[in-house]
């Protein structure tokens, strides 16, 4: 399905086939939700408005050292606290 967001028939079907054999709970248990952790703690979504020119250096760090944008901003506020 990836790039088609169109869901046919017989995937309702093998679907519906699934859900009706049984599903392995302690499997989508250990699975977990969500993003996985990057520590002991609960991380919380902090929102940050950016101009323009702020995204577009912050995105150009980011490919020069093959960062996403959060890995980045985290990067650059461990630097400015130490």
């Amino acid at each position: 399905m990836a790039g088609d967001d169109r869901v046919t028939d017989e995937q309702i079907q093998k679907w519906a086939d699934q859900a009706e054999a049984g599903y392995d709970v302690e499997e989508l248990k250990r699975r977990g939700r969500g993003r996985p952790g990057r520590g002991a703690e609960p991380m919380q979504v902090i929102a940050v408005r950016l101009t323009s020119a702020e995204i577009a250096a912050l995105d150009a760090y980011a490919a020069r050292e093959h960062l996403s944008r959060s890995e980045a901003i985290r990067r650059a506020l461990a630097g400015y606290a130490s």
